[in-house]
């Protein structure tokens, strides 16, 4: 026999990157913490879980596009670039000053122009401001702030070296999410501080529209839209959402514009829907809308602490459930990401239709079950597991009335319809 040499060790490709997921809800922690301690009422349960499960699923959907974002800059850099910017220190500060600056203008844009807005609303819809907040990100504003930064790889700047600033740049404006650091002296001059970020939350008048600054606060003052904190800011929309719906959250404006798009006569004039401020889009569409989509006949629940408990046990399983598919990334086969991608998000559904007292929440359970079947069957495509699966379908079809007054006892205390 040949001689057979076995490996002393074996290469081990993890997502290193996934550790700032509890690196991050571990600083959620402490801020909470310390606001309880000192008596400070900076957090609400609902309003946690909500700003937690919008930035799950962002960072679980940006798994599946930060290569595209990559691939549109590289593109762009090749076949468009008007210069061939090389590595310097020099070069390196430039690029993070014209980040910077693209991101004022996206910033203020997305505030001003509805098609924008639809995407960033989602972020201003906390009554809250901690540093949960600054998870409130959707991968559709992802996808908008790409547009705007698509001009750096057209004047020079390597795809490598965007993506890298891009990361730093990213990294700054969770740490401004919070009430519990004040003003911070000469700071205030130069950066985007918490003070500053407050403002720009704050549905108070004479804050709104203010502070659109993401690390320098320099580009508010120079284009006139700086404010200073005095009074004390009341977060949230100027029209409170009043909803715990994901999907609420997520496409309510989208709705609104498509509403009024709708209603709209002229091409002129549907443009201007488009394109126009949302301060002109009528109010009163939302509660139409409401009418339809959000559930308001919420009563009593029996035990609201046992409600509670299982939708925060739903979020920590989403959150452990995301951290290992993060980090085991490279080992997990494409139909599987599929389902793990699948299974997250029917739970923050489920989170926020549970929370609104919705009686279709045991048709997601139901689904999650069958997401979990097609990946065990996947793993493991045996016919007794498909068999025996089939003969579990029998007693839920015949007694599925039962079975779902059942559940929604035992979730609410009482039937939903």
């Amino acid at each position: 026999m040949g001689n057979t040499e076995i490996p002393n060790h074996i290469d081990v490709h993890l997502n290193y990157m996934a550790w700032a997921l509890p690196l991050f809800l571990a600083l959620m922690g402490v801020e909470y913490l310390y606001a309880r301690k000192t008596g400070k009422r900076y957090f609400s349960l609902t309003g946690s879980i909500s700003n937690i499960n919008v930035g799950i699923a962002e960072r679980l959907l940006d798994t599946f596009t930060v290569g595209v974002f990559y691939f549109v800059y590289d593109y762009l850099y090749r076949h468009f670039g008007m210069f061939d910017i090389k590595s310097s220190i020099l070069l390196w500060l430039t690029l993070f000053i014209c980040t910077d600056f693209i991101w004022y203008w996206y910033h203020r844009l997305a505030h001003e122009v509805n098609v924008l807005w639809a995407a960033h609303v989602v972020h201003h819809q906390s009554d809250d401001f901690n540093y949960t907040t600054s998870a409130r990100i959707t991968v559709f504003q992802a996808f908008a702030r790409m547009m705007f930064w698509s001009i750096l790889p057209v004047i020079g700047f390597p795809p490598a070296m965007i993506v890298s600033v891009q990361l730093v740049h990213g990294l700054y404006p969770f740490f401004i999410h919070t009430r519990t650091i004040g003003k911070l002296g000469v700071l205030e001059y130069i950066f985007v501080t918490p003070s500053h970020h407050r403002v720009h939350h704050a549905s108070n008048p004479k804050y709104l529209d203010k502070n659109y600054g993401d690390v320098l606060i320099i580009w508010d003052k120079i284009f006139g839209t700086f404010e200073v904190e005095e009074e004390e800011p009341t977060y949230g929309l100027t029209k409170p959402l009043e909803s715990h719906s994901f999907l609420w959250q997520h496409f309510h404006f989208v709705l609104e514009v498509l509403y009024a798009f709708r209603q709209t006569s002229g091409w002129r004039n549907k443009v201007k829907v488009l394109f126009g401020r949302p301060d002109n889009i009528d109010p009163n569409i939302r509660a139409k809308l409401e009418e339809i989509f959000v559930s308001r006949n919420r009563s009593e629940v029996a035990n609201i602490h046992k409600l509670h408990n299982y939708v925060i046990a739903q979020v920590i399983m989403a959150l452990v459930v995301l951290f290992s598919f993060l980090l085991l990334e490279y080992y997990v086969p494409p139909f599987i990401q599929v389902c793990v991608a699948l299974l997250i998000l029917l739970t923050l559904i489920n989170c926020g239709a549970i929370l609104e007292q919705r009686g279709w929440v045991l048709y997601l359970e139901y689904a999650r079950i069958l997401v979990l079947f097609s990946a065990a069957f996947y793993m493991w495509p045996h016919p007794v597991l498909l068999f025996a699966f089939t003969i579990m379908q029998l007693p839920v079809f015949y007694y599925r009335t039962a079975i779902q007054q059942r559940y929604l006892r035992l979730v609410y205390g009482v039937a939903r319809q």
